[in-house]
């Protein structure tokens, strides 16, 4: 009875397929593709984290010897003590809130101003003039912040500014915009949005383009009106990549750009108190004090804060929607 049971068992069973070849040629070609990526991945990406030591070390170089041999070898290790740096600096409430402040209010605007722009876009009829205002929008995105640096300089220059000969053209007295701290974070979020804006609202425009066509036409057959379906079909439509943006910018909050807060305001010390930033207050640190453990222990800082945002970001848009998180 036993032997008649797995009998009808095996004689059941479906037959077994034939083990495909580990390494294909089709394999191969995908290798070879994706080849330089990996090479450059581990060349910029992983081969510098290396210089996480600093961090932990007092680096001295010994003369006659090599890099290596200084940092590993010669150098002591210090623990934490480099780490103190920064949180004993007195400085560090203003610091910390010129950094996440800034960053908070430019994820806000990043995420509003270019989904709209990018829904206005997409109504367009005339695709001469959408291309016209694409290029016009993500143009800035391509300038680097010296050259936006000396724009703004042509603005607010004391004796020569566009500004200035404005205000005493119709009878007032010229103001002193690189010592007058008042409007700056005002210019600064202005600057910032009108040059990194572009970039999110066409990745937003390229996902609307990517919207079928025949939700759009239902709509209409419906009576739908161009608000309900840019409410009912474009925004939900848009969800997903939104709550993409989200992530990766959450992971940005304890870092700054630094040509926006060192270049554009050119360096001056009256406007510290809103200009100063975690990567400033680090550039400083290092050009005055020449010290490379420094500034390599807050980078490690920014990077841990940054990945732990950015996760805890991503742990809320799956709660809120499971669909749209990023991992």
């Amino acid at each position: 009875m036993r032997d008649h049971r797995q009998n009808g068992i095996s004689a059941s069973a479906p037959p077994r397929r034939k083990r495909r070849a580990r390494f294909s040629r089709d394999d191969a070609e995908l290798t070879l593709l994706s080849l330089p990526t990996v090479l450059w991945f581990i060349a910029f990406c992983y081969v510098p984290l290396f210089g996480i030591v600093f961090a932990f070390k007092n680096y001295k170089v010994k003369a006659g010897k090599g890099f290596l041999y200084s940092l590993f070898v010669h150098s002591r290790w210090v623990g934490l003590k480099n780490f103190e740096f920064l949180f004993r600096s007195p400085d560090l409430a203003s610091i910390i809130r010129n950094t996440l402040g800034y960053n908070l209010i430019f994820l806000l605007i990043g995420v509003t101003l270019p989904v709209g722009l990018a829904v206005m876009m997409a109504e367009l009829r005339s695709k001469r003039l959408a291309r016209a205002c694409q290029t016009a929008v993500f143009l800035p995105y391509f300038l680097s912040w010296v050259v936006i640096s000396y724009f703004v300089f042509a603005f607010l220059s004391t004796d020569r500014g566009l500004l200035n000969s404005l205000i005493q053209a119709f009878g007032g007295t010229r103001v002193l915009w690189y010592q007058e701290k008042g409007p700056w974070p005002a210019l600064l979020i202005l600057i910032n949005t009108w040059k990194t804006f572009g970039y999110s609202m066409v990745v937003y425009l390229a996902a609307i383009t990517g919207i079928d066509r025949s939700l759009y036409e239902s709509a209409v057959i419906d009576g739908a009106t161009k608000w309900q379906q840019t409410r009912w079909i474009t925004l939900p439509m848009l969800r997903s990549i939104v709550a993409i943006m989200l992530i990766l910018n959450a992971g940005h909050l304890f870092s700054t750009d630094f040509g926006l807060f060192y270049q554009v305001p050119r360096d001056s010390s009256s406007l510290i108190d809103v200009t100063q930033t975690m990567d400033v207050y680090v550039y400083k640190a290092l050009m005055q004090n020449n010290n490379y453990n420094y500034s390599s222990a807050v980078s490690l800082l920014q990077s841990t804060a940054g990945c732990l945002m950015m996760l805890g970001a991503n742990r809320v848009v799956r709660r809120i929607d499971p669909e749209s998180g990023l991992f």
